[in-house]
């Protein structure tokens, strides 16, 4: 039986790896679950899945974690705090790393899990877009092997050769060709400044957390899937085309310079690429319904309407720029996204919070994790400081 950790595992892509998991008992053994600070749902997977370590980040939550396990009469091992995410992702006994941490922090257990050579499952794209020279660097280093989560790039990894290399330009590659939903907003009449938190978050088609709901909303996930997926597969912007395809039915697609296009398709269900991820090279079932291509009658696709969305404009300003301007694009971005659900930004806000602070933050080299992460907490100090200006402004509108 194969050991797995899940990172992440009370998010919607942690919940979807345990449902697949269950289903092969016999192949997997789930060996850690890690979480941010929920404690009801951790507690719940761990009294299903009895793994040896269970860890939350908080620890202000881990004792309580411990008291309800103890009292289930569990052995399970409780770790807290943010190094115990890099304990687990360097585990001995589990050999396959699901990496769903959202955001910036889950940058240090990815490269973690990297140089301990295991099959690393990415579902943080953030650690690419921030360290993408770090990452691909760990994961050679490392031997492991890396299979993106994602559901546009884990279906660009299907449509490649065998012999295609993760971090390396595949051969006989023309483009590639991202497909988008475009949120809950693509055909949206009013005024996005009073859009609120709840309708952002209402993906017309996906199941997802809040934090990637909106950027889904803002066509940010697309821009940040850009930057990631240009680093994953060694192609520059310009061979990247982004599409609008609001069935969310072809994940995406490879243009061949022979002019074959090869489109990986299926329902809009993150079971298939975790499946794929964890069964590679072979397959096996995910509990995925099958497409009825008789009711689904048509796809349709459009190009994205860059006013509409600029998010996907400064995601390609932040590429061009290279160095740690991805870093801060996406510190600013988890800033104001954070501080529209809080309802201290508009909509509108998030992308102009962004921009100000990539014209304020000066971008340098990403040749270590110091530089990294030290131009992540200018940025992040940066967008506060744009959030506290524009929320005073909306609460004293005469100043």
């Amino acid at each position: 039986m194969i050991g797995v950790a899940v990172l992440g595992s009370t998010g919607s892509i942690g919940e979807s790896t345990l449902d697949v998991l269950a289903r092969h008992p016999g192949q997997f053994r789930l060996v850690a679950l890690a979480a941010g600070r929920n404690v009801e749902r951790l507690a719940a997977q761990c009294l299903r899945f009895k793994p040896d370590y269970a860890s939350l980040t908080d620890p202000a939550h881990a004792d309580d974690l411990a008291r309800r396990l103890a009292g289930a009469g569990l052995p399970t091992q409780v770790l807290s705090g943010p190094e115990s995410l890099e304990y687990i992702a360097r585990l001995p006994s589990a050999p396959y790393v699901m990496a769903a941490v959202v955001g910036a922090a889950g940058l240090a257990s990815t490269l973690a899990a990297a140089r301990a050579g295991k099959r690393l499952l990415l579902a943080n794209k953030e650690s690419l877009v921030m360290a993408s020279e770090l990452v691909l660097g760990a994961v050679r280093e490392g031997g492991a092997t890396l299979i993106p989560i994602d559901s546009e790039h884990n279906a660009i990894f299907q449509c490649l050769p065998g012999d295609a290399v993760v971090g390396s330009q595949p051969k006989g590659v023309r483009r590639l060709l991202l497909t988008a939903s475009g949120g809950p907003f693509r055909d949206f009449g009013g005024d996005l400044r009073e859009v609120t938190p709840e309708q952002a978050c209402a993906h017309p088609n996906w199941v997802m957390g809040r934090k990637i709901s909106v950027d889904s909303a803002t066509l940010m996930n697309k821009g940040l899937e850009l930057i990631e997926a240009c680093a994953l597969f060694g192609l520059p912007p310009e061979r990247v085309e982004i599409l609008i395809h609001p069935q969310s039915v072809i994940h995406s697609m490879v243009e061949y310079l022979d002019g074959s296009v090869l489109a990986q398709l299926g329902s809009p269900d993150m079971r298939t690429p975790i499946a794929q991820a964890l069964a590679w090279p072979q397959r096996f079932e995910a509990g995925v319904q099958s497409l009825d291509f008789v009711s689904l009658g048509r796809l349709d696709f459009r190009s994205p309407d860059p006013q509409r969305f600029p998010c996907l404009r400064l995601a390609t300003e932040a590429i061009r720029a290279g160095g740690t301007a991805p870093a801060i694009l996406n510190a600013a971005n988890e800033v104001a996204v954070q501080a529209f659900l809080d309802k201290r930004l508009n909509f509108l806000d998030i992308a102009a919070v962004i921009e100000s602070v990539m014209n304020t933050v000066n971008a340098g080299t990403a040749t270590d994790l110091a530089a990294i992460l030290g131009a992540d907490q200018l940025a992040r100090l940066s967008a506060g400081v744009e959030v506290e200006r524009r929320a005073h402004a909306v609460r004293s509108p005469g100043a």
